[in-house]
């Protein structure tokens, strides 16, 4: 599995990876400021963006492929941010090769499993038929009728693209994320701690991170961990409150 990734910016090595049904895009402006401090690798996780697909989907083969990247890439331990999804994706990362990153960021994730709530936006973008489709608009009428958030199907219709044919098909692999929505919902779990500079960052309007969180799971998992609350932000910590976690940040990263 060769994930595919975009580079900016030189310094300190920084992985960034999106969430569920999301693509490296999802952070790229916050990436190009973050590329005046850091050498910032955005990467497209499998079965989502232009990354291969393939039917297994799980945190632990996840991990192996962003090992894989990093050792391509020549980095011996970069730092690495991933939020929802992604954010399970770096702490297995972490938890699996301690050795192999210096410094962990979780944005608005916890280790533990969660009940499945995508099932909507799953029977959504399944039921979209593209025959004959020629325009996002067209999409955007099928997905109306199953999602009311216009943001959040604009969010998902960033994954169509153009075939050669001109014709419109989704990046990521449905199927596939359909068929491994439980290991995506599962918890992450370590027999051993992660021990390095661990920062989680939550939106104080998302319900994803609770308080019994961070005083379980986190704690147990991540013993050098710090948790800091953006309050106007949900879910989207990143894209609601792009400053914020800029500054939590690279004061994160910048300290020893």
């Amino acid at each position: 599995m060769k994930l595919h990734y975009k580079e900016m910016g030189h310094g300190q090595p920084l992985l960034i990876l999106h969430g569920l049904f999301g693509t490296l895009d999802n952070w790229a402006t916050l990436a190009k400021r973050l590329a005046e401090h850091y050498n910032v690798f955005l990467v497209d996780l499998r079965n989502h963006g232009r990354s291969p697909h393939n039917e297994e989907h799980n945190y632990d083969v996840m991990a192996d492929d962003v090992l894989r990247l990093v050792d391509e890439l020549q980095i011996p331990t970069p730092a690495i941010m991933g939020h929802s999804m992604g954010g399970k994706v770096a702490m297995k990362y972490a938890l699996k090769y301690p050795t192999r990153i210096t410094k962990l960021i979780v944005v608005d994730i916890a280790p533990k499993a969660y009940p499945p709530h995508h099932d909507e936006i799953i029977d959504a973008l399944q039921s979209v038929n593209l025959e004959g489709v020629t325009s996002r608009s067209e999409v955007d009428e099928q997905l109306a009728k199953h999602i009311k958030e216009e943001y959040v199907r604009l969010f998902l219709m960033k994954n169509l693209h153009r075939q050669e044919d001109n014709t419109l098909a989704w990046r990521m692999n449905l199927d596939a994320i359909e068929k491994n929505y439980e290991h995506i919902a599962a918890g992450i779990t370590a027999d051993v701690p992660f021990k390095k500079s661990t920062l989680f960052i939550k939106g104080g309007r998302s319900s994803y991170i609770q308080p019994e969180d961070i005083y379980g799971s986190i704690e147990h998992l991540f013993t050098l961990v710090e948790v800091e609350t953006i309050p106007e932000a949900g879910h989207w910590v990143h894209a609601q409150a792009p400053d914020e976690v800029y500054d939590l940040v690279t004061t994160f990263l910048s300290t020893d």
